[in-house]
């Protein structure tokens, strides 16, 4: 039964001609047995939380788009379907991968605050802690410039054609999926709070439910603008002057030109290596750099000996996290404003010694780095989707409002939601993250990479501070357990959502008798419903064996489905 679980990963590493990987060693709990296959095609692939949206990047790659084209579509059916986590006011992040070059690209589609957003504002008004909701949490949404960006770039469908479907959609209606209604009705009392979000987002003083049909033509009319006329369809014209407009009535500092001067980022993803594959995060102002940290710690110590679900296994993961989360936290703001030691916090060097630091016990507090140069935070509602085409092309996207549907801000007359990214600053005099205007807070939302020879793997797991821990988890599944993609999604996990202390979440599908042993060694357990709502993050990932078959998987904590593109057939 094993190697039948295992054939799909046979051909993971391709060294010599031969394909090898290593056989998954016998200490520890036995793999998990997925509760849905790989999905292996010629062709491309499509891996998102909404089976709406997943076609939708098919219909893409149909009409002789690329993985970048699914994309941008898919990503903008699950704004329409999915606004508990993601949509037109929020922000995005890419990394893409071209085939034919192995070029890797990145992209930081996140937005800056207002110019007059500081915090002698913020003091004027009698505010002494970034608040998490309303109009001064509000930062300058990112995606629409983003998927302008990488359409230029890298795409090659007009945009007209890859909102078509959100248009429809969003127009005709869709019945709402299960887990997004749970989230929409958790959402209840930030929508009711407003009369422009309750207009948009409820059906009189109710949430959707799940199956039933949800129309939201404003949003419709805002995607139309974008469809004509590119990013100035949202910077400029009605869309921005909506924006501007509400801020003004909750007291908010937007201009006309905040919105207009934005443009994107396009960056060179940060890496390390980790038992010889390369793993790839985007570089600061995101977190991704916490994954590469806690993956170099977790270098040292050989958790394949240690096995699957072990207690000391699990230990070291999460120690490593502790360790990882603190450099960050310390360190990590936007790049414009402040030197971030991006090499040192990297260096492998400093990885082993900074390991030293975990012991047989957890740790209550550690402390960041000394390097030349918050406390708890959550927001875990966020969306990532992935795409490959027959070329082996992938894009590895990431796009959220963070704080479920966002700041609870819906400008008039728009039908989105404005994410709440300004949360994510601090008021704190002389930090990396300090609130300043025109600056981007420091991001929790994260696409990975990973690639070993021929092999090359997007994946992502969505889920405020959860992702580059899950990341990492993710990344040891693959490389130390020998895990397929879909396996390595669906295996149970842990998430520390704080950043002191000893407790952690433990999801069920951890037997309970390790979970006990990990309370032994000072772990303050929370033991987590199986597959069950977002705080362990929910993932998708796609693979190309460097031989010609793409595998994709989407893991059944959400409503999400790989969905792989179809053999041409001849017509007649």
């Amino acid at each position: 039964m094993e190697h039948i679980i295992l054939f799909s990963l046979l051909s993971l590493v391709v060294l010599g001609g031969i394909a090898m990987i290593a056989e998954p060693k016998p200490a520890g709990e036995p793999l998990p047995v997925p509760g849905r296959s790989v999905v292996a095609t010629r062709y491309g692939i499509v891996a998102s939380s909404q089976p709406l949206a997943s076609m939708a990047g098919i219909q893409m790659l149909e009409q002789g788009g690329n993985a970048v084209d699914a994309a941008i579509a898919t990503n903008a059916v699950v704004g329409v379907t999915e606004p508990t986590g993601n949509g037109i006011g929020g922000d995005l992040f890419v990394i893409a991968y071209e085939a034919k070059s192995g070029k890797l690209s990145g992209l930081n589609a996140s937005g800056w605050s207002p110019k007059g957003l500081t915090p002698e504002f913020m003091a004027s008004q009698g505010i002494s802690e970034m608040p998490h909701h309303g109009i001064h949490s509000v930062t300058v949404p990112g995606v629409v410039a983003g998927w302008a960006a990488l359409r230029e770039r890298l795409g090659t469908l007009p945009l007209s054609t890859l909102l078509a479907p959100a248009i429809a959609y969003a127009e005709e209606g869709f019945p709402v999926a299960e887990v997004t209604a749970g989230l929409w009705n958790r959402a209840l009392p930030l929508l009711a709070a407003h009369p422009n979000s309750a207009a948009t987002f409820l059906l009189g003083s109710r949430a959707p439910a799940a199956g039933e049909l949800f129309r939201n033509p404003d949003l419709a009319g805002s995607l139309r603008r974008i469809a004509e006329k590119g990013r100035d369809g949202y910077y400029t014209g009605p869309t921005a002057e909506a924006i501007v407009a509400i801020s003004r009535e909750l007291g908010g500092a937007f201009t006309l030109e905040d919105l207009a001067g934005f443009q994107p980022e396009w960056v060179a993803p940060i890496s390390t290596t980790y038992r010889g594959w390369k793993v790839y995060e985007i570089p600061p102002n995101t977190q991704g750099i916490a994954a590469l940290i806690m993956l170099n710690l977790m270098e040292q110590f050989p958790l394949g000996d240690y096995g699957f679900h072990s207690a000391r296994s699990l230990h070291i993961m999460i120690e490593a996290k502790k360790l990882a989360y603190a450099d960050m936290l310390r360190y990590v703001g936007d790049p414009q404003f402040s030197d971030i030691p991006v090499a040192a916090m990297l260096d492998k060097t400093h990885a082993a010694k900074r390991a030293r630091l975990i012991g047989e016990r957890a740790q209550r507090s550690v402390q960041p780095s000394q390097l030349a140069r918050v406390t708890d935070a959550r927001g875990n509602d966020t969306i990532y989707l992935t795409a490959i085409d027959k070329q082996g092309n992938i894009a590895s996207l990431i796009q959220s409002n963070y704080m479920g549907f966002g700041s609870g801000v819906v400008p008039p007359e728009t039908g989105f939601m404005l994410q709440n990214r300004g949360a994510l600053f601090t008021l704190e005099k002389d930090h990396p993250n300090t609130l300043a205007g025109r600056k981007r807070p420091l991001h929790t939302i994260i696409p990975g990479f990973m690639e070993k020879g021929d092999v090359h793997i997007g994946f992502g797991i969505m889920g405020g501070w959860n992702q580059a821990q899950a990341h990492a988890q993710f990344v040891a599944n693959i490389v130390d357990y020998g895990m397929n993609i879909q396996q390595a999604l669906e295996a149970g996990r842990f998430t520390k959502g704080t950043f002191d202390g000893c407790d952690v979440t433990v999801e069920e599908l951890v037997p309970e008798r390790v979970r006990q042993e990990l309370a032994t060694l000072g772990h303050e357990v929370q033991p987590w419903p199986r597959r069950t709502s977002n705080t362990l993050g929910f993932g998708q990932a796609v693979m190309s064996n460097g031989a010609g078959v793409h595998f994709g998987a989407s893991e059944p904590r959400h409503d999400g489905a790989a969905i792989p593109q179809p053999a041409p057939v001849a017509k007649r």
